[in-house]
């Protein structure tokens, strides 16, 4: 039986949190951070970990104020995303931009995802996302590879499409030739 392969479904969380109030310090800075991950539990996660890399705040001094899920405002149109990446390789840190053409900011950093797997080898734990931004001009895009699909006259030619007659019975089961799948 033939396995299965399951897109990864991630979601996109803003998370709340801070330092735990103290007596020096009552009203403590409320930091708020855009997680893409796969629950709630794994975007609690990521938060303290970016927190505890920036702030020096650790789950064990701090509390998570909420946990929201953030939807695409226009899920069915599709739209041009600029994504700015940082990961980690076994050889150092890189920075890279990529662009994704997709109708959600979740389905961009899905293929951001794939591709860095595929092509760098890059784990989920390696990679962190600094920004996700929608190309509002056509003019801002960058990469070939989005901007191939942005002509207004693009067109998909179906080559080898073998053409079938009209009328059922003239058809055959054995032909004297091969047919021509060529237009």
């Amino acid at each position: 039986m033939a396995a299965k392969i399951l897109k990864p479904n991630y979601h996109e969380y803003q998370v709340l949190g801070r330092h735990l109030p103290t007596e020096t310090d009552p009203d403590p800075k409320i930091y708020r951070m855009i997680i893409f991950a796969r629950s709630q539990i794994l975007a609690k996660s990521r938060f303290w970990y970016f927190l505890g890399q920036q702030r020096k705040v650790k789950r064990a001094s701090g509390e998570i104020l909420s946990v929201n899920e953030i939807f695409e405002h226009r899920p069915s149109t599709i739209k041009n995303f600029g994504i700015l990446v940082r990961y980690d390789s076994r050889t150092g840190t890189h920075n890279m931009y990529k662009e994704y053409r997709d109708l959600t900011r979740v389905g961009a950093v899905t293929q951001l995802y794939q591709d860095l797997a595929g092509r760098y080898r890059a784990r989920f734990r390696n990679i962190q996302i600094i920004s996700v931004d929608a190309i509002k001009k056509t003019a801002d895009v960058r990469r070939p590879n989005v901007r191939q699909f942005l002509d207004a006259k693009i067109k998909f030619p179906l080559p080898h499409r073998v053409i079938r007659p009209a009328n059922r019975r003239l058809r055959t089961t054995f032909k004297a030739h091969r047919p021509s799948t060529h237009i």
